[in-house]
């Protein structure tokens, strides 16, 4: 079940929501891949997504898309609670994995995964698409090369409105039981970024609350509450000291957007965009050396996207699905796998924990 350049990786893509969103299309543009098989639990769903995306197999059942020896790789974009027994199926079939984040419902289930992984010689993706956006990889670079110094504070503040509305209806995101909440769908990505971007956390203090109590059930039309987070106020001490403080929200209405603001005793850098509609496309990287007013940070040309999209999702995450499959051709996972997804998801624990004991949680 390998690949060349004359027989591209076969693909399924598992769940179709985010998965014919941006999976569907972002395989079928990547020269090394082809999308093989697709997976909805509802069969006539499934085949009406292959047929019309040309896709070869539909199926509502993930053991009969694991037995086609066509597929030799899975790409997982189900919600959050159905990433860990899926993902053990598709590692134990013996097939690569790209896995959407957040990573599982818990470390204990991330940890299980990257050892399974592991013992199958496997090779996985987690979708931490902010590595592969290049405002974000040119600020990489910067602090790589001390552009700030030595970091005094870092702030971030992801300010959305997407879940503001409260006629949004009921369902899987509302639950914390199923990986609902903005804690999941954003502070999963900050975890990592910070992880990625500044190094190790050291401790770190939490409080989390849910604004929207009740939402409609479509399926009842009865109200059910809604006990998953909305809004997330996070304390970070980093290995090295330094202090971040983290503003996540899905529920501000005209928020400011998603912003990231490191300052040094050397300089400062302010990376950020007010794109509600589109999380990738609209960032900017602003620096400032020694107080001087902050000004634009050209982004250089080897880190830019060599197409551009609609959907500004389409191209960071080809790049990742181009870093999967170099991974696989070199027969080894690359960052960010279901490795860093473990970090991620570790801190996602703690910060439970926090907020539960209403104290500093030490790692």
């Amino acid at each position: 079940m390998g690949f060349s350049a004359t027989k591209p990786l076969g693909v399924a893509v598992v769940g179709t929501g985010f998965g014919q969103k941006v999976h569907i299309p972002g395989f079928k543009e990547h020269p090394k891949t082809q999308v093989v098989a697709v997976y909805h639990r509802e069969l006539a769903k499934a085949q009406a997504i292959a047929n019309d995306q040309a896709i070869p197999h539909a199926c509502c059942r993930l053991a009969d898309l694991l037995a086609l020896p066509e597929v030799a790789a899975v790409s997982l974009a189900t919600p959050p609670f159905l990433h860990y027994p899926m993902a053990q199926d598709v590692l134990k079939a013996g097939k690569h994995l790209l896995l959407e984040k957040p990573t599982a419902l818990n470390a204990a289930e991330a940890q299980s995964l990257v050892e399974l992984a592991a013992q199958r010689g496997l090779v996985t993706a987690l979708d931490f698409e902010y590595r592969f956006v290049p405002a974000w990889q040119h600020l990489h670079e910067l602090l790589v090369k001390g552009y700030v110094g030595k970091p005094y504070l870092i702030k971030i503040d992801w300010l959305m409105e997407s879940r503001a509305d409260k006629n949004r209806p009921w369902n899987w995101y509302a639950q914390k039981s199923q990986g609902g909440g903005a804690l999941g769908a954003l502070g999963s990505h900050s975890f990592d970024y910070i992880n990625w971007l500044f190094g190790p956390v050291k401790r770190l203090s939490a409080s989390l609350s849910t604004s929207i109590l009740e939402r409609m059930d479509p399926l009842t039309g009865q109200l059910r509450p809604v006990d998953a987070d909305d809004t997330c106020l996070i304390n970070l001490e980093l290995a090295n000291g330094t202090p971040v403080q983290v503003a996540l929200s899905s529920v501000s209405r005209s928020g400011r957007g998603h912003w990231l603001e490191v300052y040094g005793d050397r300089g400062t850098l302010v990376l950020g965009s007010g794109n509600q509609k589109d999380y990738v496309h609209g960032f900017q990287l602003r620096g400032s050396l020694g107080g001087a007013p902050l000004a634009a940070m050209p982004i250089p040309k080897h880190l830019e996207f060599e197409r551009s999209y609609m959907d500004g999702r389409l191209a960071p995450f080809l790049r990742l699905v181009d870093n999967w499959v170099t991974g696989i051709e070199l027969g080894r996972s690359l960052s960010p796998s279901l490795a860093e997804g473990l970090v991620s998801q570790r801190l996602m624990d703690l910060t439970h924990q926090s907020h539960d004991s209403g104290q500093w949680i030490d790692l």
